[in-house]
């Protein structure tokens, strides 16, 4: 068993689009074990001094456009800056994620990519059922079942959403995404390589 990572994921989150694929295969490489954790930064930020975008400083926001720009170009990750669909139309993306994460981790871990990856690189809107069947198919997984049954058991799924975001908010998560190994936490996709550093070191 490898060790053990708490990894707190929001689907709709730019720097989690940024930092899902790299994170996820370092978790492979390193056979971490990994606990997902997806929260509703609408209920986090409240309770941990975030705000969401339009009430964010116009300083705060033309930088964040400048970061993200260079984080895409740094990586080589397509990303689209302003996408038509943000936020999206429901919540169905998040409650994919977590009906994915009801059968093991790597299916929820590439449904996340899968998800950010509609709303960050190709313009569609995770909340339409069609669109994300397509988008969960074309990383393998089999996107009609895991949307009919996240749509089918939707009020319980936002409700471990509810949970989970209350976990991050006691566990002292301000933001997406983030990790915890014992004690030490790791917030954002540009603390990826400290995160791989204190695993390496064993700190």
């Amino acid at each position: 068993m490898g060790t053990q990572v708490t990894y707190y994921v929001s689907a709709v989150s730019p720097y989690n689009y940024l930092g899902a694929e790299r994170f996820r295969k370092i978790a492979e490489e390193r056979n971490l074990e990994i606990e997902m954790k997806i929260m509703d930064l609408g209920k986090v930020f409240p309770k941990t001094g975030g705000l969401p975008l339009p009430q964010r400083a116009p300083e705060r926001l033309a930088y964040r456009i400048q970061e993200l720009k260079r984080f895409s170009v740094f990586h080589h990750i397509p990303l689209t800056l302003q996408p038509t669909h943000f936020p999206p139309s429901s919540p169905l993306g998040g409650q994919v994620v977590a009906c994915a994460r009801r059968q093991d981790t790597h299916t929820a871990l590439r449904a996340l990519e899968a998800v950010l990856k509609m709303t960050w690189a190709d313009e569609q809107d995770t909340g339409d059922a069609a669109q994300l069947i397509a988008a969960l198919n074309h990383v393998g997984l089999d996107g009609q079942t895991l949307v009919s049954a996240a749509q089918k058991d939707a009020e319980a799924l936002q409700a471990e959403i509810d949970a989970d975001s209350a976990d991050a908010v006691e566990a002292g998560i301000f933001g997406a995404p983030s990790f915890v190994v014992g004690s030490e936490m790791f917030w954002g996709q540009d603390r990826i390589d400290l995160l791989c550093w204190h695993l390496d070191n064993n700190l």
